[in-house]
């Protein structure tokens, strides 16, 4: 594992002031997921953003200046790119765990949930930020089930108070309206795109990841409300985890649960779409 701490506070103190927490499978994943609650710490004495970031980025694509890198390369290049967006950001601390994608996947490793389990019994966050279980990446997907996993291993308290699955490879906002956490995006809108952009072997390699993340905030924001005015300049949505701690709750169902409910509001009878059976209704 790889500590890297901006303002030099000793480790074990820099790890244990932290209050949002997030956890991601990939370098540049936590910026765009979890924008809010580094806005939110951003200078703020009181208030500490930590990260973890579980794979080692070798795996990523490159063109123009990274073209001709090897994996190795690429990931001492990913490396010193989430060094900078932790100095920017102001992090509490950052810690890289290095592992290959292979690992983070295999379902028999323990040793990545036991790594988490650890951290976060040091950082003891109030707020946890994870990939939601609905990412269509699976190494994101595979990232949240570790970080669950961890959470399960852990005192009831030892863990966070919230816990939240946060948009990258896949939106959230055919969540129930009632169902989404929201999460403000709108401080600080120049350190939002220097985050974004200090991640240039991804942007000069073929991926605008800066303008996307930005549109979907955008986005999210102005498509939140269809008949009130704006509330939010920039929003993010993620997914409550919080009940998935409690390893009596079965994940798959959770999730499901989610799109069963979604199902059946876009099926409402009163709606006007589908009749009293679930058929269409063409006479509208």
């Amino acid at each position: 594992m790889l500590l890297y701490i901006p303002d030099g506070t000793e480790g074990k103190a820099a790890i244990s002031r932290t209050t949002h927490l997030a956890i991601a499978a990939h370098q540049d994943d936590i910026e765009f997921m979890a924008y809010a609650p580094i806005a939110e710490c951003f200078g703020t004495p009181d208030k500490w953003f930590g990260a973890i970031v579980v794979t080692d980025g070798a795996g990523s694509p490159r063109s123009g200046l990274y073209a001709d890198y090897t994996d190795e390369q690429m990931k001492e290049v990913r490396i010193v790119e989430q060094k900078k967006a932790a100095c920017v950001g102001e992090y509490g601390f950052l810690a890289m765990l290095g592992h290959p994608s292979k690992e983070v996947k295999d379902a028999g490793n323990p040793k990545i949930v036991e790594e988490l389990a650890d951290l976060i019994r040091r950082a003891k966050p109030k707020y946890l930020y994870t990939h939601n279980l609905a990412d269509k990446h699976e190494t994101h997907v595979v990232t949240a089930l570790k970080v669950i996993a961890a959470l399960r291993m852990l005192k009831p308290e030892e863990r966070p108070e919230q816990v939240y699955g946060c948009e990258v490879w896949r939106d959230l906002d055919w969540l129930c309206d009632d169902e989404k956490v929201y999460l403000d995006c709108g401080a600080h809108p120049n350190l939002m795109r220097c985050l974004s952009a200090v991640f240039d072997s991804q942007i000069a390699g073929g991926k605008r990841y800066d303008l996307a993340a930005e549109g979907r905030r955008l986005a999210n924001a102005t498509f939140s409300a269809s008949h009130a005015c704006d509330t939010y300049s920039a929003l993010n949505y993620a997914m409550d985890l919080t009940h998935l701690m409690d390893d009596t709750v079965e994940i798959s169902a959770y999730v499901s649960g989610f799109i069963d409910r979604f199902k059946a509001q876009v099926k409402k009878p009163s709606a006007g779409l589908f009749d009293e059976r679930g058929h269409i209704n063409l006479n509208i």
